[in-house]
């Protein structure tokens, strides 16, 4: 199976979709890894996870003592930084970018954060693979709705990390670089439903920026299904988009708030906000692929697609705004992930949520 002794390096690793892939990649549904590292530069982060994962075991060992013995290893260090992102990526076989400055407004204002972490660290991984020719057989690259057609700092810094893995195929032979690109994860940490949930119990008003604004949505287990999927079967160079439904703001607040007397008030767009995002662009249209449940974005650069005789599957851009589940429809999504439960049923869901 694909995971089967494989070492595999989770950048960004304690974030929300980061605990979400180790726990499937330690599952075991693709196979036993030989290492799964955990990367990031938040320590405290780290300890939280680490002490979950030993309360979900038997040993009576203490799992920090025995940090680099254990499947699941845990490093302190930043993308930012090159010999960190080396010592890293040494042992490593398959290495998936999830750090990243995600916050849109944040990004506004700081841009060179951004830029450091977002591209700085995606040139860091290639350029050390390149230099020390370490035996990385592929690199995912985690991307956003907000790189295609950019109009913020986040989408733009994203773009460019794509295209920096893009390009690192063609100068890097034995390595796969491939990205995958998806829009708002339901319930992860800095989305809208952890706040609007805690809106909620504080008996409101629940906040949202344009009541007509859209948004594709997905769960934390589809972000990780589209990792694996484009891990399993993605060219080089190709970017793995999930075909997934969209809402607006409004209706995602409205099934939240159910028959709760809770206000809702418009605060208007944001720094950097799109009314709708484009998951594919007119212009990726022309050489973008459908396979199963998602699409494949063919690399631009020629060099990598000689040969490819799949048809191309979209003529025209696909965006949020294109088919927008109605208020019953977005109800049944939430209620799919068990976001719609009584508050009591959800217990401290908030406290988990916004920590």
């Amino acid at each position: 199976m694909y995971f089967d002794d494989k070492s595999i390096l989770i950048t960004g690793g304690t974030g929300s979709l980061g605990k979400t892939l180790v726990d499937r990649i330690l599952s075991g549904e693709l196979g036993t890894p030989r290492k799964v590292i955990v990367f990031s530069r938040d320590e405290a982060k780290q300890h939280d996870m680490r002490v979950a994962y030993h309360n979900k075991t038997v040993t009576t060992d203490e799992v920090i003592y025995n940090n680099f013995k254990n499947v699941l290893e845990f490093r302190i260090g930043d993308v930012r930084d090159y010999g960190d992102v080396c010592s890293a990526l040494r042992d490593a076989n398959i290495v998936v970018n999830a750090a990243a400055l995600k916050q849109v407004p944040t990004c506004e204002y700081f841009p060179m954060q951004a830029v450091m972490t977002n591209i700085t660290g995606a040139s860091n991984i290639v350029r050390a693979i390149e230099e020390h020719g370490y035996r990385v057989e592929t690199v995912v690259g985690i991307s956003t709705d907000k790189a295609c057609k950019p109009v913020n700092v986040m989408g733009m810094t994203k773009s460019v990390q794509e295209r920096i893995f893009n390009s690192a195929n063609v100068l890097i032979k034995n390595t796969r670089f491939i990205c995958v690109r998806y829009g708002n994860v339901l319930a992860s940490r800095g989305s809208v439903i952890p706040l609007f949930r805690h809106q909620i119990r504080q008996g409101g008003p629940v906040t949202i920026t344009v009541p007509e604004m859209t948004r594709f949505l997905l769960s934390l287990n589809q972000a990780v299904d589209t990792v694996f999927e484009a891990l399993q079967y993605a060219n080089p160079g190709e970017t793995y988009v999930p075909n997934a439904p969209a809402s607006t703001i409004s209706n995602i607040a409205k099934a939240l708030i159910g028959d709760r007397a809770v206000d809702i008030h418009t605060l208007g767009i944001r720094p950097g906000e799109k009314m709708h995002e484009i998951m594919v662009s007119e212009e990726e249209a022309n050489h973008t692929v459908a396979r199963g449940d998602y699409y494949a974005i063919k690399s631009m650069l020629p060099e990598l697609n000689v040969g490819s005789e799949e048809p191309f599957s979209l003529n025209q851009a696909f965006s949020s705004a294109d088919n927008v589940l109605d208020y019953e429809g977005t109800c049944r999504l939430l209620r799919e992930h068990d976001l719609l439960l009584t508050d009591e049923d959800r217990g401290g869901e908030e406290a988990e949520l916004l920590r």
